[in-house]
């Protein structure tokens, strides 16, 4: 089994990643980031195989559709009519470009100094570009210029900032309370369409997925470059429909609450087939809006967020002979001096838990890692000798380099 070094994978970015799972449980399962191709706005049906390419031609740019949600009727209106009708105001749709190369996605207002909860990989073109221009269209169809106040590949969340009047903040609900069953709604400009709805349930709470990193790789000429890498992330998981172009938008409750930031959707097929590139297949996943409140924060504050650090290096550890499951993050080796090794941690020892979260493989450790942050202090469980132990951690700092 590969080690990994948690948490400090190479966060370099990428398009696709694979969705953390044994090999041999089926076929091929990948996770897209939902960037729109700039040429999507008008050519649905042509852009939609676009899902891992954000270039497009100056040329071949389209204007994404905008079309603001209507209520014909209010006095009679379905409870995702209702949800719809509240989150719908505070959700934008985000242009970015940067030369010949452009993509759309969405993002959340956080409140009426006009800070916006997005994806790193939509302000950054998946990673192509450090500096891209920014537009912002907000519900009533304005038009704003955006800056880009912070990025976090290690998250793949960014704060990108407009000044306009009238804004509304979404209402944020406590992701710690999302249950399995639950509606989910899903709004955004899938493919460049602004002001779209879809509905569905959370088809899983706590799922941890290998997604792409959005990190920029600066050269000598001023020039940026996209290297490869990948990071682990927690979600929730919906089969409300969402495609390319949805990312950064929020997934909100029954009560139009957000619970989630949209980020990836799942892929089944070749990297290098067409089934890869097709659009939602009804598994969809969220960043967490708990998980994501604490990095927007750092981000306006200080213009970056922090992430923890434990300081082992970590293989999946089987639940048997042969089996195909694992049952927890094994360490092959502790940093000397680090959180893990000031904690009493070793080589051998086998993490099963940590900050309240269960952990059953390696990348599972290295999300429940990430989501705390630099300098926090939690509750590691893991197996010494056949005894279950638990110890407190006081976090390091991870980069994303």
């Amino acid at each position: 089994m590969n080690e990994q070094e948690l948490p400090t994978h190479s966060e370099n970015p990428g398009t696709r990643a694979r969705l953390k799972t044994r090999k041999r449980l089926g076929a091929g399962i990948y996770v897209a980031c939902l960037v729109a191709a700039g040429g999507l706005g008008g050519g649905v049906a042509a852009g939609a195989t676009s899902m891992w390419n954000t270039a497009a031609s100056a040329s071949g740019t389209a204007t994404t559709q905008y079309t603001p949600v209507i209520i014909n009727n209010p006095d009679s209106v379905s409870a995702v009519t209702a949800a719809a009708q509240k989150a719908s105001p505070s959700v934008v749709t985000i242009g970015a470009s940067s030369g010949t190369s452009g993509g759309t996605g969405s993002g959340i207002i956080l409140d009426a100094a006009g800070h916006i909860l997005t994806n790193t990989h939509v302000v950054t073109l998946d990673g192509q570009a450090a500096n891209a221009a920014i537009e912002v269209r907000t519900s009533d169809g304005s038009v704003y210029p955006g800056t880009v106040v912070g990025t976090d590949p290690l998250s793949d969340l960014a704060i990108v900032q407009i000044t306009a009047p009238g804004l509304v903040a979404a209402a944020l609900g406590d992701s710690g309370n999302v249950k399995v069953g639950d509606t989910a709604i899903a709004i955004g400009a899938p493919l460049g369409l602004s002001g779209t709805v879809t509905d569905g349930i959370v088809s899983a709470a706590n799922r941890t997925i290998d997604t792409a990193s959005s990190a920029t790789s600066a050269l000598q000429n001023g020039a940026t470059t996209a290297a490869k890498g990948t990071i682990s992330i927690n979600v929730i998981q919906t089969d409300a429909a969402i495609n390319p172009g949805n990312s950064g938008g929020p997934l909100v409750n029954a009560n139009g609450d957000v619970i989630g930031v949209n980020v990836a959707i799942a892929s089944a097929g070749s990297t290098s087939s067409s089934a890869s590139q097709s659009g939602n297949i009804g598994v969809g996943f969220s960043i967490p809006i708990n998980d994501a409140k604490r990095v927007a924060q750092e981000i306006i504050a200080t213009g970056t967020a922090t992430h923890g650090q434990l300081g082992v290096s970590v293989r999946d550890k089987a639940s048997g002979t042969a089996s195909e499951f694992t049952a927890g993050a094994e360490a092959a080796a502790v940093t000397p001096g680090s959180a893990a090794d000031k904690a009493g941690l070793k080589a051998g020892d086998v993490i099963t838990g940590l900050g309240g979260r269960s952990v059953s493989d390696a990348s599972e450790l290295t999300a429940a890692t990430r989501e705390q942050a630099a300098g926090a202090t939690v509750k590691v469980t893991f197996v010494r000798d056949g005894q279950e132990q638990s110890t407190d951690v006081t976090l390091g700092a991870a980069t994303a380099g």
